[in-house]
This record gives C-alpha cells, structure tokens and sequence, in this order.
C-alpha cells in the first residue's frame, strides 16, 4: 500500500511540475483569443523566453533577473504578432508559424555567438525550491507540495490575475466583446486596436515565462528546440478549457498527467517510440471531443477588423 500511494504522489507531482510551461502559455492563449487573435506563435515564444531566460541568467548571475529578461523577449514576440495581425492584417495562423520558425532559427544562431555551442548552452542560475510552511506538515500532501518552485506560485497568482482581468474588469469585458464582435465594440467608442495589442502582448509574456521555466527553472540550461511541442498542447488546452483561465489550468494538468506518465512508462517494457508519443495522443483525443463540448470559440476570433474608413 505505501508503494502505491508513494508511486501515485510522485506521479501527481510530477504533473504538476510537467504542467507549468504549458499552463502558462495556455493562460496567453486565452486572453489573446478572447480579444479574436489566435497566437500559433506560442512555440516559438516559449522557446524564445525559455532562451533569453537563460542569457539573462548567465550575465546577470540571477534567475529573476533571467526571468524579467525572458518576459521581456515574450513583449516584443507578442508585439511581433500584434503588428503582423493587427496592423498588417495578416492571416493570424501564418504570422505565428512565422514567429515559431524564426525562433527556431534565431535561438540556434545567438547560442553559437553567446555560447559557442550549437546543442546547449553552459549551466546558469536557477530558482531555489521554496518550503510551504504549513502543508510541509501534512502528510501526503507535503510530498506533493511541501516544496515547490517559485514559478509554480507565480502560476497561481497569473492564473487569478487573468480570471480577474477578463471577468472583473471593464477592460475584460471590452476585451471579450471585441472577440465576440469587434465591429459593435468598435462603434461603442472602446479602441479595438489598443486592446487587442495589449491582450498579445501580456500572452507573449505569459507563454515566455513558461518557456523561462523550463530553462531556468527546471534543467538550468538551454537546449535546442527544448519546447518540443509544447506551445501546439497549449492550444489544445486553450480549446480544452473553455476559452476560460481556470479550465486551461485544469487542462494543463491533464497533459502534465501525459508527460508525467510518458517518463515513468520509458523505465518498462512499452516501446520508448510509443510511449514518446502519449501527451501528443492526448491533444488529438482531447480536439476531438472539445468539438462536442459546449464551449465555443470568440465569434470574431481569426477575423480581421477594420475600423472606421480602413480599406
């Protein structure tokens, strides 16, 4: 019995490390997509955060430093967007596959010039575990999260800011008008433009920080196209939850789930090829039966918006 409870804590606290990054870049998601922007651009910004955290790290000699670093590469990568989206109305799909291929290859060329390596980069500053003093002294739980990264606190308190920025406030709800019908939103007198651009500017944020923390935050380094994917699950999980903050939390623990079970499934019998694929077969699965879901998308989410005497 204590082997199965010990098997079945270490899994769920597994998930729950495994489940950050993604959880982050799906919380940018949906508020990009609540204001009608879609942002395939997440890979490429994760990858960005998670690279910028680490040179921020190496000459500072501070993780929160790497941090801020890494946020504000996500800015500019979410400023990016909103320009190609917004202002020069380009298909909001391509301008993200746009970004994800020039992180891609941009990391590879500044980790040759910065580092002189082409796979990784040297060991950096990292963030130290912190003690919860109270559930450090609950059985059970405190295997669980009697010690947890500073990332994960800060997780929570993205996750309540966003809930309250889309549903208790005035820019919330301007912001969810504007994906349901930016052309009744615009003639209402609320700037469009202005809330869009900070809605994919706070995503790029967002989604860089979850990449940061799986630089900075987990293996203290970077290393070639380390998102793997993850950016593309965050989608999944925007879809799975509901368009909703909370939900895209609670999705990303589904798939933290996968990945956390996919790394003890490697130590058996199962093919490693197969068991590779688990959280990837779970985003299909999980598209699948959101489309019966009773969630839907923005109306206006992917289509462009002029405004008054814009051709």
């Amino acid at each position: 019995m204590g082997d199965v409870l010990s098997v079945v804590t270490s899994l769920i606290a597994g998930s729950i490390r495994v489940s950050i990054p993604i959880a982050f870049a799906a919380l940018g998601g949906t508020l990009s997509e609540r204001s009608g922007i879609i942002n395939m651009g997440l890979e490429g910004t994760m990858l960005m955060g998670a690279f910028f955290g680490v040179v921020g790290a190496y000459y500072t000699q501070s993780a929160w430093l790497g941090l801020l670093v890494a946020m504000m590469a996500g800015a500019l990568c979410g400023l990016l967007h909103a320009v190609l989206t917004i202002r020069f109305k380009c298909e909001h799909v391509l301008a993200g596959v746009g970004i994800n291929v020039l992180a891609s290859g941009l990391t590879v060329v500044l980790l040759q010039m910065i580092f002189n390596a082409k796979g990784k980069s040297c060991e950096v500053a990292s963030f130290d575990m912190i003690t919860l003093p109270v559930i450090n002294q609950i059985p059970v739980l405190k295997d669980i999260l009697g010690q947890v990264s500073p990332m994960l606190i800060l997780l929570a308190i993205a996750m309540v800011g966003v809930w309250f920025l889309l549903y208790r406030t005035v820019f919330g709800l301007r912001a969810r008008v504007i994906g349901e019908n930016p052309e009744a939103a615009g003639s209402m007198g609320i700037n469009v433009y202005r809330t869009q651009y900070i809605c994919v500017i706070l995503c790029g944020i967002l989604a860089a920080m979850g990449g940061a923390y799986m630089s900075i935050g987990d293996i203290h380094m970077f290393s070639r196209d380390m998102v793997a994917g993850r950016g593309f699950i965050a989608m999944a999980v925007v879809i799975f939850g509901g368009w909703h903050p909370v939900g895209a939390w609670l999705g990303s623990l589904l798939f933290g789930l996968a990945q956390s079970l996919q790394y003890r499934l490697q130590s058996g019998s199962i093919p490693p090829q197969l068991v590779q694929m688990l959280p990837y077969i779970v985003t299909l699965v999980v598209l699948v039966f959101a489309r019966g879901s009773k969630h839907r998308a923005p109306a206006a989410e992917g289509r462009h918006y002029y405004a008054k005497g814009e051709q």
